[in-house]
């Protein structure tokens, strides 16, 4: 099953797809009795979670969580967040870095989504369909595909699959996707060959086994995908030669 052709675009031939989404639910089982399913708990709200997607953008989960608490602290409402100056939304940020470029652009977020009743809310994307929902959130600045899908399927439980560092990287080690398939790209591929009711688990473990096991050195002595793995082929054991080997390994880390 160590099939190395990968698309870098979700257009594929019938053959190919069924090859992949085969290969794809081989690693989800895999990953499953490895890490376990996880479970739906601990997601905040959609404006909630917009405003941490902001926040999280450039830093590390530490930096994001403790600037979204001094947030929440000093600035209790959205409301509030919205309505005040600046530079106080700048210094409340601060450990997540860029908040001179973050703080505006959370402020100008929330003033989007106000309702006439004067609250954000992000509710009536429910009645969109996902790409229009996705569209909508996109054009909020400061909002790329990454940030949309992750409103959707944590805050709302909608299919959208989000693809954050980790999931690139992995899946274009198990050609998944192309080697040089861009995050957008990896969006659309990844959204078709994940059956839809597997994206929230698919995700979490595909990101669990990024940080633990297939970092950017990887662990593949200890990996349950290395039969699986056209990096582990191409890149450690050197078994393609040329231009595959070539594209592989330059886009593995």
């Amino acid at each position: 099953m160590k099939v190395c052709r990968a698309p870098e675009r979700p257009e594929m031939e019938q053959a190919q797809f069924d090859t992949l989404r085969t290969k794809t639910l081989e690693v989800h089982d895999r990953l499953v009795r490895v890490f376990g399913t996880p479970s739906r708990t601990g997601h905040l709200d959609p404006v909630s979670e917009l405003v941490s997607a902001i926040l999280s953008q450039n830093t590390s989960d530490v930096n994001r969580d403790r600037a979204y608490r001094r947030l929440r602290t000093r600035l209790p409402t959205w409301e509030a967040v919205r309505d005040a100056d600046v530079r106080e939304v700048r210094e409340a940020i601060h450990p997540a870095g860029l908040s001179e470029i973050k703080a505006p652009r959370i402020q100008e977020a929330l003033r989007r989504i106000t309702q006439p009743d004067g609250h954000p809310s992000l509710d009536f994307l429910r009645h969109m369909n996902v790409e229009e929902a996705r569209n909508w959130l996109m054009g909020i600045k400061g909002v790329g595909p990454k940030t949309a899908s992750i409103i959707l399927l944590f805050s709302m439980g909608r299919p959208a699959f989000p693809v954050d560092t980790h999931i690139h990287r992995v899946t274009r080690r198990l050609a998944l996707i192309g080697p040089r398939a861009s995050r957008e790209q990896a969006h659309d591929i990844l959204e078709r060959l994940v059956p839809p009711e597997l994206y929230y688990p698919f995700h979490i473990n595909v990101i669990r086994h990024g940080r633990e096991v297939c970092r950017p050195q990887p662990r593949c002595e200890v990996c349950v995908l290395r039969d699986l793995c056209c990096y582990y082929a191409a890149c450690v054991q050197g078994t393609p030669t040329g231009e595959e080997k070539s594209a592989v390994c330059e886009t593995g880390s």
